[in-house]
């Protein structure tokens, strides 16, 4: 599992820095206001399935799924960090497939 940089959005701009999304899994540090960004440059949809540690408000714990369409990039978040954190405050990411797949944190600063 790969730990991903959180990179900050100023008034100055951002150019995000994308890297290949790891078979294993992401995780990446959240203190409730990132936002996981998630290109797929492949020729098929893909699942990306962010881990619930906690229920949520209506007291089930249940993962979160997104599809990412091939050819297209989705933005997901944020995260509460009472619901996706886990004990050493970070998010844990999975996906459907990997190839042609890379995702990038952001957060405004």
């Amino acid at each position: 599992m790969a730990l991903l940089t959180v990179q900050n959005i100023s008034l100055t701009g951002l150019t995000p820095t994308f890297t290949a999304a790891d078979s294993l899994g992401d995780e990446f540090p959240n203190d409730g206001n990132a936002f996981l960004v998630v290109k797929n440059d492949g020729a098929s949809d893909i699942t990306v399935t962010i881990d619930s540690q906690k229920p949520c408000s209506y007291g089930y714990d249940h993962d979160v799924t997104v599809t990412v369409p091939a050819g297209s990039e989705k933005w997901i978040g944020p995260f509460p960090q009472n619901r996706f954190n886990d004990t050493n405050g970070r998010v844990q990411v999975s996906y459907s497939d990997v190839t042609s797949v890379t995702v990038a944190v952001v957060e405004v600063e």
